[in-house]
């Protein structure tokens, strides 16, 4: 039991320093992100936007293959589709190598997280216990679980899309295609992690809460998920007050009619929301920072610089990666 315990522990401590290395990834930073949204078009009549990619052009520090999402390729399915596919590759190399490029200021995320998992596991048969358990709360979790369910979380992402498209509203195609992204991340990590963990349900038949034994309770996928996509929608309406505190609102019953519904310990809920909101805010990030977007090799600009009142005329060479 010791060592079964043993590697529990290890595995939400490695889980839980993935998803904090990404959030320090998308922390850092922060000045030249917020020279990235002084190049953006202050004539948008949609604030935070990125600008055109006519406009980012001029820019040396960006170029066509990074990371951003431009109004002009979420028009577009073609372009839209190739970015995010790539986006979602390097999102997932970022997340499993994380761990193997921690940094000691990463230390405080990750133990934290992993600490608070392992603690829940080890009283998450006892706290299983602490409601009633009958069939009318176990039914009325079930049905009110399904707001986080995938086949209703992809609709929302849609109807934001939708909207942004007949609306002609940049933000809101933005969000969809952020959101779309988060989620895609979010259920290949889940799909990877239940497999590994395999631990029983609370309303499994035997064994309940056993690791290892081919069941699919940690973590929660309706957790990760639903917190996946309203940290991206907290983020992208970051300006608002009442959009974050409905979309957080949201993760939030989700996540404990997973609870009341029996299918669910705490732990896997906790460490299920962690992981969403780390990768939701982590897909945002890495859109509006072009710092941290990855290139597949260095590139040379040519830059042109006149001064018509001296009469100078030269041409400069940027390169970047």
């Amino acid at each position: 039991m010791g060592k079964r315990y043993l590697i529990v522990t290890t595995l939400a401590a490695f889980s839980s320093s993935a998803f904090a290395q990404v959030f320090e990834i998308a922390a850092f930073n922060t000045d030249v992100a917020a020279a990235v949204e002084e190049a953006q078009d202050p004539g948008s009549p949609n604030p935070g936007q990125t600008s055109s990619p006519a406009v980012t052009a001029q820019n040396p520090l960006q170029d066509a293959r990074d990371r951003v999402y431009y109004p002009g390729d979420t028009e577009r399915a073609k372009p839209l589709a190739r970015k995010l596919a790539g986006n979602v590759l390097l999102d997932q190399k970022d997340i499993w190598t994380s761990p193997f490029h921690m940094h000691k200021s990463d230390a405080k995320w990750w133990l934290g997280l992993g600490a608070v998992t392992a603690a829940l596991i080890a009283t998450d048969r006892h706290t299983s216990t602490l409601l009633e358990n009958s069939k009318g709360q176990v039914a009325w979790g079930n049905n009110l679980s399904t707001i986080g369910a995938a086949y209703t979380l992809i609709p929302v992402v849609a109807g934001f899309y939708t909207f942004g498209v007949l609306g002609e509203n940049p933000k809101a195609r933005e969000t969809a295609v952020l959101g779309g992204e988060a989620l895609l991340d979010s259920l290949i990590v889940v799909s990877i992690l239940k497999p590994i963990a395999g631990r029983n349900r609370p309303n499994a038949k035997d064994d309940q809460g056993s690791f290892f034994d081919g069941g699919a309770s940690f973590p929660s996928g309706h957790a990760i998920e639903t917190w996946s996509l309203a940290s991206v929608i907290s983020y992208e309406y970051g300006h608002t007050k009442l959009v974050p505190i409905i979309a957080c609102a949201l993760a939030g019953v989700v996540t404990v009619s997973r609870f009341s519904a029996q299918q669910h310990y705490a732990s896997d809920l906790v460490a299920g929301a962690g992981m969403g909101w780390f990768i939701g805010r982590y897909v945002w990030k890495t859109h509006q920072d072009h710092a941290i977007h990855t290139h597949s090799k260095i590139q040379a600009q040519l830059v042109p610089q006149i001064q018509p009142g001296s009469r100078t005329y030269a041409m400069s060479v940027v390169l970047s990666k």
